[in-house]
């Protein structure tokens, strides 16, 4: 799409627009298509990497962008440390990945999206000022009847401080020993959903599977509508305000179907703000700390 809008005479600018259009958040940043233009005009368009020194090219590839995509998506607090043992790419690897393909940046130990147009800050601004009016700022009795999750990664490692792994001793004891677990040697994906009354269901995502709308739909949503319509035994699902991020399994045809079908409420959520989501500033940070 981008060599089309090249050889029919748009500039890289309407070419990114069009792809907004078209893809919307999955689309490529005006950047890259700055830079495919630009190869374009050099007679050069081979997708391929050109040879280099250094590292082998194919640390750079399709595969890796999307498996860094899916690390970041699953937890976006990820270091560049965790991401290079996962994958096994360098860090200068990785930093091209984010930066130049993925466009993201780091604030607040959270990816997000580079740049923010001043559209999206105003839907922002909207969105949190209609919450709080709705809601009448958390006093309303409507506050508890939301519900919000999201999926993250946990790894698997001992959370426990070394001044926690203190213990009584005599001076002829051996020295007790603590072994230092990879952070890496295991994770697990899970998601969460929790309302103004408490946790209400945590879905671990089983061995082998992937978090997409049918697994959203089929597998975690049904056990998590259980759940509330066991702990609201009167109301049910009636009256549910249902808040999640723009993930794309959480927008999918099917989900909005689903939600639908059951009658509840979908509480929209702005374009490139995941970090509105409670999970994101709330319950995540704080389970692992």
């Amino acid at each position: 799409m981008i060599l089309y809008d090249w050889k029919i005479g748009l500039t890289y600018k309407d070419s990114h627009a069009r792809l907004v259009q078209a893809w919307g958040e999955q689309a490529p940043s005006d950047h890259t298509v700055f830079n495919w233009f630009r190869e374009f005009q050099r007679n050069k368009f081979s997708v391929q990497d050109a040879p280099r020194s250094g590292r082998p090219s194919t640390s750079v590839t399709q595969q890796t962008i999307d498996a860094v995509r899916t690390i970041i998506e699953g937890d976006p607090h990820s270091t560049y440390q965790q991401i290079e043992t996962i994958l096994g790419i360098s860090s200068t690897a990785i930093n091209s990945i984010i930066h130049d393909y993925l466009n993201l940046r780091k604030v607040c130990a959270r990816w997000v999206p580079h740049t923010l147009t001043d559209d999206q800050k105003q839907l922002r601004v909207q969105f949190c000022g209609h919450s709080l009016k709705r809601f009448e700022e958390g006093q309303s009795r409507r506050v508890f009847d939301i519900i919000t999750g999201d999926e993250a990664w946990f790894y698997h490692y001992d959370p426990e401080l070394k001044e926690q792994s203190k213990v009584w001793m005599s001076t002829t004891d051996p020295h007790p020993t603590k072994v230092h677990r990879n952070k890496s040697a295991g994770k697990r994906m899970v998601a969460i959903f929790f309302m103004k009354s408490g946790l209400i269901k945590s879905v671990p995502l089983e061995t082998g599977a992937t978090v997409n709308a049918n697994w959203y739909v089929n597998t975690c949503l049904p056990q998590v509508f259980t759940a509330v319509s066991e702990r609201r035994e009167t109301r049910g699902l009636r009256g549910l305000i249902f808040h999640d991020d723009n993930a794309r399994p959480h927008r999918a045809w099917i989900t909005n179907e689903f939600l639908l079908e059951n009658h509840v409420e979908q509480h929209p959520n702005p374009p490139y703000s995941p970090d509105l989501s409670p999970c994101d500033f709330f319950l995540f940070p704080k389970l692992k700390k």
